[in-house]
């Protein structure tokens, strides 16, 4: 079992590791699918297409579940996701990689991180926001 962040341990300005998601088509598709989300353009290349797109894209309830994993991948086991709150730019389109990347932003009184998360691709910043996690004390 991963070993679990303490609140007394993360410092404000704490970079988490680099995560690079592979975007496959099989993955943006499922996803999708997974998420009940059948709207055409994340799932029928063509009408992705016929709708302006270059290809089928990722929908924000994967790009939503990937920040959440990103964060309490690092965190572990113990933290308790607070809030989410993200903004989407460019598609991720298959073939392409997203790479998460974070920084603790702040610490308050109640064991609450705030972490601010960026997701880019080869088109630049797909998902860009806050997660704000609670973490167990050092007597926890």
């Amino acid at each position: 079992m991963k070993h679990a962040k303490r609140y007394d341990d993360v410092a404000v300005g704490e970079e988490l590791p680099e995560l690079r998601i592979p975007l496959t088509r099989t993955m943006i598709v499922a996803t999708a699918i997974a998420s009940r989300d059948y709207q055409d353009v994340h799932h029928d290349p063509s009408l992705a297409v016929e709708r302006g797109s270059k290809d089928v894209f990722m929908n924000i309830l994967t790009t939503n579940g990937l920040v959440d994993r990103y964060v309490t991948s690092w965190a572990g086991p113990a933290a308790t996701v607070k809030a989410i709150k993200i903004r989407l730019g460019a598609p991720n389109y298959p073939g392409d990689t997203m790479v998460l990347t974070g920084t603790v932003n702040a610490k308050h009184d109640d064991r609450r991180v705030e972490i601010a998360v960026r997701g880019v691709n080869e088109l630049g910043p797909h998902v860009t926001g806050t997660v704000v996690v609670q973490l167990p004390g050092s007597d926890t």
